[in-house]
């Protein structure tokens, strides 16, 4: 193959020529060219929000799991909330254990600050530092709201027409039951013979 010929892994007649996972009999060859043109762009919004988050990461020295929570402390702050441990636990679906660890490396980094809650004894409440929060949003949260003027573009018919297909699709790829899905750590993932 010549250097200067991109292959589109996101073509569905290069990924199934034999249709052994997607069915396209009946269906005409324009309408099979633009849905690998839109799995395409899917791709490349992928790829973008990849450079972004490795960029962000690299920027506040921080892993995905720290700036996620980092995001979350920052919506808590906004929208005048308490944010917890075990709020922080269940956004991001991690263990208690976790949770700690990470508030644990994210305060030594001088990134939050544990108080006391201010109604439930039994709890804490976590916010990120001001020059965090600053950072994050001067940077990582200036870059990511651009989002909102490719959003802005659309009518609001077209808007519909994403959210709708961007949920159905959402749901059509979230997996399941699949034993191939679950982690190699939960007892029912294993293999019989072990």
């Amino acid at each position: 193959m010549d250097e200067d010929q991109s292959v589109s892994v996101y073509d569905v007649d290069s990924s199934d020529p034999q249709q052994t996972l997607v069915d396209r009999a009946g269906m005409a060859r324009a309408d099979v060219r633009q849905i690998s043109e839109l799995m395409a762009s899917l791709g490349e919004l992928r790829e973008a929000e990849e450079m972004l988050s490795e960029a962000s990461r690299r920027y506040m020295r921080l892993n995905d799991t720290d700036m996620r929570a980092l995001h979350y402390l920052i919506v808590c702050a906004h929208r005048n909330l308490i944010a917890t441990p075990g709020g922080i636990s269940h956004h991001l679906r991690i263990s208690s254990a976790s949770t700690t660890k990470l508030l644990d490396r994210l305060e030594r980094g001088g990134h939050i600050v544990r108080a006391p809650h201010p109604s439930d004894r039994r709890a804490l409440a976590i916010s990120i530092t001001p020059e965090t929060h600053q950072a994050a949003m001067e940077t990582v949260g200036r870059q990511q709201a651009k989002r909102f003027y490719a959003a802005a573009r659309l009518t609001p018919a077209e808007r519909d027409v994403v959210i709708r297909f961007l949920r159905d699709m959402a749901q059509e790829i979230t997996p399941g039951d699949e034993p191939w899905t679950r982690h190699p750590d939960e007892p029912w993932a294993r293999h019989p013979e072990e």
